[in-house]
């Protein structure tokens, strides 16, 4: 083996990363690749969220509160990961200083509050994100905290050249973050209802990657130090 000073530099350009950081800095969050021991917190959270999720995620039923079924979707979101297909992580509150009150979900990190995910659509060079938040922490800004940190996380994915946010056009809570974020309104397209609360109308709100960050201070998304295993 020949010393350090003397081995040959690696040739052709620098390999791409394969995906994005497993750990982000997203002002009062920290984002985190979602891992086995999420599945529990998750299960509490979503049976404490149901009446709230329920109108907008096809998802929110009494079984997706089961812990078992969250050990399975764990699984499945591990296996996305690996194939850079799929990146979900956890939102954790680190801000202190707010009541955690009795149905706060703890975590190391501070307060689990939700999940953020990065969907890749290669067709298209798409990045889709989308989240949920657990109700008693709504209206605090988390998951626009969590989709302007991540907004330019998944555009520079290799291949990306657009991010997007969907939602129904009744969900106005939720259009109103890819708003606030600058992202503009590129269709409406009709689709079937998938649920209870849905119009059967779906925004499509759009950042392209040649655009840059606007006008709402955004910066990028900072890798923390350390992975999320």
């Amino acid at each position: 083996m020949p010393a350090a000073a003397e081995r040959p530099f690696p040739s052709g350009p620098p390999r791409e990363p394969a995906g994005p950081p497993e750990r982000v800095a997203a002002g009062p969050l920290v984002l985190r690749r979602v891992h086995a021991d999420d599945a529990g917190a998750i299960a509490v959270a979503v049976g404490a969220s149901l009446d709230h999720l329920r109108p907008w995620m096809p998802w929110a039923t009494p079984d997706a509160a089961d812990l078992r079924s969250q050990l399975v979707r764990v699984v499945e979101a591990d296996e996305l990961w690996e194939s850079g297909i799929g990146f979900i992580y956890a939102m954790i509150a680190t801000d202190g200083g707010r009541p955690a009150g009795p149905s706060a979900v703890k975590d190391p990190d501070g307060e689990f509050v939700g999940t953020i995910g990065l969907h890749r659509r290669l067709a298209d060079e798409t990045v889709e994100i989308g989240y949920w938040t657990v109700a008693a922490r709504t209206r605090r800004g988390y998951a626009t905290a969590a989709a302007q940190a991540l907004t330019p996380v998944a555009l520079a994915l290799p291949g990306t050249r657009r991010a997007e946010i969907h939602c129904d056009e009744a969900n106005t809570a939720s259009a109103g973050i890819p708003r606030k974020l600058g992202y503009r309104l590129d269709r409406v397209e009709a689709h079937e209802r998938e649920a209870p609360g849905e119009r059967g109308r779906r925004m499509i709100w759009v950042r392209d990657l040649a655009e840059g960050p606007r006008a709402t201070g955004e910066t990028a998304g900072r890798a923390a130090r350390g992975g999320a295993r």
